[in-house]
């Protein structure tokens, strides 16, 4: 090679091994450019997603390629410079974190209206293409409608079902928890998300649970929720939780992205990101040019839940939201994705939260300290000794 030359990491690359590996090019001459690429094997055929970082002296000089390789939208191709260093991996990285949120919520789905509704393959095959046609079109969407039509060919019934249920993983869902973990920036419906990959690994340890725990088991709630389901109403509360779910994902996603980018003086722009996954990437959908003109109308949105559109939305939704997590509960079917997305909802709109008694807590045996509400500082109590003494005048009374 020689100097001017640029070298193209285009794997799922942990964003530090990029800045490394750029820094080391650049000391013989070398420019380097680490890209994030999406889209699997349909992508690699028609065009992806592409989130090239780095050196943009090395995105100029190959701009017109990639614009001619990555997928294409109505509104430009699927491809913008991300900014310095190792953005480029780790929006990449994040993109992934989205892609597990979502393959997470509508697996709950399926698992709700197959087994608290009953619902065969070619009923949520149906379903499913009928979501397509609305809010939730996406890539994702459209193959699970795909995956229920398919027929096994090697026995009787459907392909999905003869499925070994243990989810693999690469580790890029790992890492975005990890840097949210680093940020403190909450991701549960992501995390949740991973965890259900790790659950879904204990195969035996689930098999052996699934006899021990039998009793605790609510099977005679399942058949009777089964039996006395409005499925009419079952259908559209899930497409709505799913949704309303989905939104606070992506919420979660792009915080994350915001908190990265103001420590690394990246200077992302979160609208861009949303229109290049509109096309070519596995997360793309047609919810995201909504995502896209929500920064454009405000740039610094503290969060995709508080946009004016979308906030509307979720409160609208809110009502079969809890119904479908209430149902899923009392039936025991799982949904930890929609659990924690409702959750996140429920703690990020409430003005006052119960930390207050957990600060109290930690004053009490670590000593380390509380604010009031009422006036400045920082203060300390003497709990245990304050208490005592409470209780031995009350005793005396």
């Amino acid at each position: 090679m020689e100097p001017g030359d640029c070298i193209i990491d285009g794997g799922n690359e942990w964003y530090e091994n990029t800045e490394r590996r750029m820094n080391e090019a650049a000391n013989k001459g070398l420019l380097y450019l680490g890209m994030g690429v999406s889209g699997g094997e349909e992508g690699a055929r028609n065009g992806p997603s592409l989130m090239p970082g780095g050196s943009f002296q090395a995105y100029s000089n190959i701009k017109d390629i990639l614009e001619k390789v990555a997928a294409q939208v109505e509104d430009g191709p699927c491809v913008t410079y991300i900014g310095e260093g190792g953005s480029g991996n780790f929006v990449k990285m994040v993109h992934n974190g989205i892609e597990y949120g979502d393959m997470q919520l509508i697996s709950e789905a399926y698992d709700v209206l197959k087994h608290v509704g009953g619902l065969s393959n070619d009923e949520l095959a149906e379903i499913f293409t009928e979501w397509n046609r609305g809010e939730l079109e996406s890539f994702l969407i459209e193959i699970t409608s795909d995956i229920f039509r398919v027929k096994d060919d090697l026995e009787d019934g459907f392909l999905v079902d003869k499925i070994l249920d243990k989810t693999g993983m690469k580790g890029t869902g790992k890492w975005t928890v990890q840097q949210a973990a680093e940020l403190s920036v909450a991701a549960p419906t992501i995390a949740a998300s991973l965890d259900c990959r790790y659950l879904s690994g204990l195969k035996e340890e689930r098999e052996n649970a699934a006899g021990v725990l039998k009793e605790a088991g609510l099977k005679e709630e399942v058949g009777t929720v089964a039996q006395n389901i409005d499925k009419k109403r079952l259908i559209d509360d899930v497409r709505q939780a799913l949704y309303a779910s989905k939104i606070c994902s992506y919420a979660q996603g792009m915080n994350l992205l915001r908190a990265k980018s103001v420590e690394k003086n990246w200077n992302l722009n979160f609208g861009e990101l949303a229109r290049i996954w509109k096309g070519g990437c596995i997360i793309r959908a047609v919810f995201l040019d909504r995502i896209k003109k929500a920064y454009q109308r405000n740039p610094n949105l503290a969060s995709l839940v508080v946009d004016p559109e979308f906030a509307k939305e979720m409160v609208q939704r809110q009502a079969a939201w809890r119904r479908v997590v209430g149902l899923a509960i009392s039936a025991g079917i799982s949904t930890p994705g929609m659990c924690a997305s409702l959750a996140y909802f429920d703690t990020y709109r409430r003005a006052r939260l119960p930390a207050n008694l957990v600060q109290a807590q930690r004053d009490l045996f670590g000593a380390h300290t509380y604010e009031r509400i009422d006036r400045p500082g920082s203060y300390h109590t003497e709990w245990t000794k304050l208490a005592r003494k409470s209780t031995s005048v009350g005793a005396l009374n």
